[in-house]
């Protein structure tokens, strides 16, 4: 039995992973600044604690007498939300550093870092038949404005606390990660959820139509939640010492992706440009030959399969068919 950090436990992701470690027996902490009734999912036997980790102070307090830490803190969201609160994406900065500075003083053995695909070359995003970005290619630097950066010199910071106090840092990057459990309006949501979200209400009210941002031809891949999760512990509890790609290589474009929520739902719809609206690179993809020579593995659940189970989620919760669902989700 390990005892293990979860930062970011209340959000999406974090959620799921801390419900996995402690599945397999491990002593969990779960740290989220929001309050408890607010996170995603609540995992029973688990020491949960409400700590803004951008102070110091909280960050020893949540390491203390642990072994391992991953961190999956940040404030962060889907396109919309991070061009509009680049200050905002570049504070949590402060969250891994400090929590480098409490593992590094506190013993832990392992450490964790959750990374994004936006720290690549924008330079090398311009094209929708992107063939799929390498680790090498988020130098020279030209990373997503403020959460980009972010990433890519928290990145650094795991790298040099690496090197120059021997702690083991391991370092995934990313590539949009959906599935049940998941934001899905607010504003913080992502192109998966968000399209299954439109396509739903358009059936509920009758008014067959779905806007999207951009032309709809900007392409991405998506990965599924459980990959996500598997990805994680696999290069936690590897010798991986550089930032690795940790995404589904299928890639899809935006108007690829509606016609998959539209062969779920059942119906089509007239769709609406927003060409004025956020609409990020124009083209991204994972390229994965670096985790299938570490790991003899890479995300695999296909696209359709997961949307499927999103999909059927997201619905539950917007008509409240499964009252049960919902009451996992929310926790109160």
């Amino acid at each position: 039995m390990k005892k293990i950090l979860v930062a970011g436990a209340g959000g999406f992701i974090g959620g799921h992973l801390t419900k996995e470690l402690a599945k397999k027996g491990n002593q969990v902490r779960a740290v989220d600044l929001k309050p408890l009734n607010e996170w995603y999912q609540v995992t029973p036997g688990v020491d949960n604690l409400v700590l803004d980790l951008r102070l110091r102070e909280n960050c020893f307090q949540a390491v203390n007498g642990y072994n391992e830490v991953f961190n999956l803190a940040a404030d962060m969201g889907g396109m919309g939300f991070i061009e509009n609160n680049k200050a905002a994406c570049m504070i949590s900065v402060l969250i891994n550093t400090h929590l480098l500075i409490a593992s590094k003083e506190c013993g832990i053995e392992r450490f964790f870092y959750a990374s994004s695909a936006c720290v690549y070359n924008g330079e090398k995003q311009t094209d929708p038949d992107n063939p799929g970005l390498r680790e090498s290619d988020a130098y020279p630097a030209l990373a997503e404005d403020g959460y980009g950066w972010e990433k890519l010199f928290s990145e650094r910071m795991c790298r040099h606390f690496s090197e120059d106090f021997g702690l083991i840092a391991r370092v995934a990057r990313f590539h949009n990660v959906y599935g049940p459990f998941g934001t899905f309006d607010g504003g913080r949501e992502k192109a998966p959820a968000a399209i299954c979200r439109k396509v739903i209400e358009a059936g509920i009210t009758g008014n067959k139509e779905i806007v999207i941002w951009g032309d709809g031809h900007q392409t991405r891949s998506f990965m599924y939640i459980d990959d996500c999760i598997k990805g994680i512990q696999d290069i936690m509890c590897s010798k991986i010492e550089e930032p690795i790609n940790l995404g589904s290589s299928e890639m899809v474009s935006i108007n690829q992706l509606v016609d998959i929520v539209e062969e779920i739902a059942g119906y089509t719809l007239q769709r609406k440009y927003d060409l004025n609206a956020p609409k990020g690179v124009r083209g991204r993809n994972s390229e994965n030959t670096l985790i299938r020579k570490y790991l003899g593995w890479e995300p695999s659940i296909p696209l359709r399969t997961g949307m499927e189970k999103t999909y059927a989620w997201i619905k539950d919760q917007i008509t409240g068919e499964k009252d049960i669902n919902k009451s996992e989700r929310f926790n109160r």
